[in-house]
């Protein structure tokens, strides 16, 4: 396909919210305009914009002054997948689910829509691959805070989480000290513990607890209790959401049964500081971040990161480079098939240079 045989072209955001993502509809928008005389196309609310047919016109003025802005101006859903989509429930309140993949590629070719640009994580990957089959043609752009999608280094959204859940780290210091206090701070991530890691190395918490290493709960009981003794009158721990205990599970908060993904993990770091108090005997309290670490304005790093993607996505479109993803490997952009991604999860490897180092300078892992 030539780049001229490319008309109009639509844009969706799909999972979380995240910063940054309007960084990318900008820099699609505008070099689809710009570049190559594209029309672009906003889908609401991500595949469920699709699959209901909520699809606009993006202008110039539409994507103008955003680059700044947190979450995304066309909505998200995390829910919608077009495969497996709720549209009811039984008489027991079970949902029940249809495929209507037919039904969101008709409003695909009914807007004339020549191309998608895909902006997720694993789940808008998968769902936009099991698509790929019946005719759409997509390029996708990694958006995460977890940076936990396959064959890149880093996500768009992450640098800006991580900065958030530094600065809160660092200001429970200054409590915790005053009070000789453990602080047990709950972070984001999934099953991922990039997040943790990064922001509990950046802001020298002195236990970590990730997914990817299952701690013992006497092992950070006595690393709190030997700091204590050692007149290191507070504790920080930071732990990711997903972590588990040696031979247990990970700590769920709810199920949402019409959900593609139903899992919501949370609640450990509550678990946790009665754990640690009642075996140290030492004052604990619990700080779960939570959706903050999603919000507000985009560090400039990400903006730049976001930039970068939405126009490699753009590029790969005009060369008919379809069903890829854009990636970043060694500080430079590529791309990767997009079925390499779909359903799959980049995790921490216990030896990672970074967990070495933290463990250089005494952090406890709990193991």
């Amino acid at each position: 396909m030539s780049t001229q045989e490319i008309k109009r072209v639509g844009i969706l955001t799909g999972g979380g919210d995240c910063p940054g993502i309007n960084a990318v509809l900008r820099a699609v928008t505008k070099t689809a305009m710009f570049d190559h005389g594209w029309e672009c196309f906003g889908i609401e609310d991500g595949f469920l914009g699709l699959i209901e047919d909520r699809i606009r016109p993006l202008s110039f003025q539409d994507v103008s002054n955003i680059l700044t802005r947190g979450g995304t101006i066309l909505g998200t859903s995390n829910k919608a997948n077009p495969s497996r989509f709720a549209v009811g429930h039984d008489a027991d309140g079970h949902p029940i689910f249809k495929d209507v993949r037919e039904k969101a590629m008709a409003h695909y070719r009914k807007h004339k829509l020549d191309a998608l640009v895909v902006i997720g994580g694993d789940g808008t990957m998968t769902c936009a691959a099991t698509m790929i089959p019946m005719g759409l043609r997509c390029v996708g752009v990694p958006k995460t805070i977890d940076n936990d999608l396959m064959h890149t280094h880093v996500t768009f959204g992450f640098q800006t989480a991580v900065e958030i859940a530094t600065e809160a780290l660092d200001r429970l210091h200054t409590t915790a000290a005053s009070h000789n206090r453990v602080m047990v701070v709950e972070l984001m991530g999934r099953n991922a513990g990039w997040l943790t890691l990064f922001a509990g190395l950046a802001s020298g918490s002195d236990v970590i607890l990730i997914p990817e290493i299952p701690y013992d709960i006497n092992k950070v009981c006595d690393y709190c209790r030997d700091r204590m003794e050692h007149h290191k009158a507070f504790t920080i721990v930071a732990v990711s959401e997903g972590a588990r205990p040696v031979g247990g599970e990970q700590f769920v908060h709810k199920t949402i049964a019409d959900s593609p993904d139903p899992i919501r993990l949370g609640g450990i770091a509550h678990q946790l500081q009665d754990q640690i108090e009642k075996c140290s005997g030492i004052e604990t309290r619990a700080v779960v971040l939570g959706h903050v670490q999603r919000g507000g304005t985009p560090c400039a790093a990400d903006r730049v990161l976001a930039t970068r993607f939405g126009h490699a996505a753009t590029e790969l479109l005009a060369r008919a480079e379809f069903s890829r993803l854009v990636v970043v490997q060694s500080g430079q952009i590529t791309s990767v098939p997009i079925a390499e991604v779909a359903d799959r999860q980049r995790q921490v490897e216990p030896d990672n240079e970074l967990v070495k180092i933290a463990r250089s300078v005494g952090t406890c892992f709990g193991d």
